[in-house]
């Protein structure tokens, strides 16, 4: 069997360890030729010499520069980069077959546009990808040919539930249904909620991820953001989707027929699972994550998104809907607002319950320009951001 020739981008993340742990149970599959990171030289260090790459990137030049004298004093073969322009490199090198895009927020979406266009197996965990992207993600896929396949555990369940052949989607589906823990406060008082401190918005009760992810399910804009991927994902209208809040993650998502079946996909909460899917799809291999015991299975319980007070514990859920019946780049601003609140909050500059104010002003001030590449959107982006950081300035504590 040819092995797969693997790039991890982010792979000092939670996505990307856990990618990287999946990869190393199957050695005879896999081979890592690029891994890219930001800040995190030690932990970068340990995974060449681990994997032994052919090219490791650092986002910044001192980083890169102290990655490189490390792996020389180690006897490593894997070569450094940090050229402004090293992840589309990487991305779309011909020496690369699958790229597991890990990277956090807006930064991803350069290098997934560069595997897209080069016709990769492009493994999206980076939701924001598509959430900025939009049409004109979805135009490079289709043009450069690449394998699209969903990594976040509630996008993967949809792709797993769905029929085989996307022609026929339309006309069978009647409804997407994506699932939320609800977070670490979904029994919270939401008046309660301007007290959050951010190590307790990071405490998720059922997942371990990183802080800005954390935050977001918090807000329950992680939900909001993967409303917005799923109708990109699957082509479905902003009617079709739903949200349903089941606190013990296990069912991951699920697809609503048109004669009402629904179909789901189960599974411990643990990312190896969907991660494993998609390096290995249309086939399936082991994963490493925990077997669920179905004699041991605590009690499934649903709650509807607009009941006991979840509409004021998650305001910012229904800014899903919105942007996506709005102005086409509608989706980017809110986007670049959250993820301008969200540094804000964990700086303590802002309060918890303030991340929707800023989002709520961003996208009443900023008005879309119907982005049609990605210098387009690069800037739309960045005005959103100065929005955004305008408003934190008059909200800071």
């Amino acid at each position: 069997m040819k092995k797969q020739r693997l790039a991890v981008l982010g792979s000092t993340g939670s996505i990307g360890g856990n990618t990287l742990d999946v990869v190393a149970r199957h050695p005879d599959r896999f081979e890592v030729v690029a891994l890219t990171a930001a800040t995190q030289v030690d932990a970068m260090l340990a995974q060449c010499e681990q994997f032994r790459p052919r090219v490791a990137v650092m986002a910044s030049a001192p980083h890169a520069a102290e990655l490189a004298e490390k792996i020389k004093q180690k006897g490593l073969p894997t070569q450094v980069d940090q050229a402004p322009d090293a992840l589309e490199k990487v991305a779309s090198s011909g020496e690369v077959d699958t790229v597991m895009a890990a990277i956090v927020g807006a930064a991803g979406l350069a290098p997934c546009l560069a595997a897209a266009r080069a016709g990769k197996r492009l493994l999206l965990a980076n939701k924001e990808a598509l959430v900025v992207g939009g049409e004109v993600f979805l135009r490079a896929v289709r043009e450069g040919g690449a394998a699209l396949l969903p990594i976040d555990s509630e996008h993967s369940a949809i792709f797993q539930s769905l029929p085989d052949d996307p022609a026929t989607w339309g006309q069978r589906i009647d409804k997407i249904i994506l699932t939320a823990s609800g977070g670490p406060f979904r029994t919270r008082a939401p008046a309660s909620l301007c007290e959050v401190t951010p190590e307790q918005a990071c405490a998720h009760p059922n997942w371990v991820m990183g802080r800005k992810i954390s935050v977001d399910s918090a807000t329950m804009m992680n939900k909001a953001l993967e409303v917005i991927e799923a109708r990109y994902l699957f082509g479905v209208s902003p009617d079709q989707l739903d949200v349903v809040i089941h606190p013990q993650s296990v069912i991951h998502s699920m697809v609503q027929y048109r004669d009402t079946s629904v179909v789901a996909q189960l599974g411990t909460p643990d990312m190896r699972v969907p991660i494993a899917y998609g390096l290995s799809w249309p086939e399936r291999i082991e994963s490493g994550a925990g077997a669920l015991d179905f004699r041991n299975l605590q009690n499934l319980t649903f709650e509807p998104i607009d009941g006991d007070g979840h509409r004021e514990r998650y305001p910012g859920l229904a800014l899903a809907w919105e942007s996506l019946r709005g102005e086409s780049g509608s989706c980017a601003v809110l986007n670049a607002a959250n993820e301008v609140a969200v540094a804000a909050f964990l700086e303590r500059q802002i309060r918890f319950d303030q991340i929707h104010a800023v989002n709520r002003a961003t996208l009443d001030e900023v008005q879309p320009n119907a982005p049609d590449g990605l210098e387009a959107l690069l800037d739309l982006d960045a005005r959103a951001r100065a929005a955004a950081l305008a408003t934190v300035r008059l909200l800071a504590v």
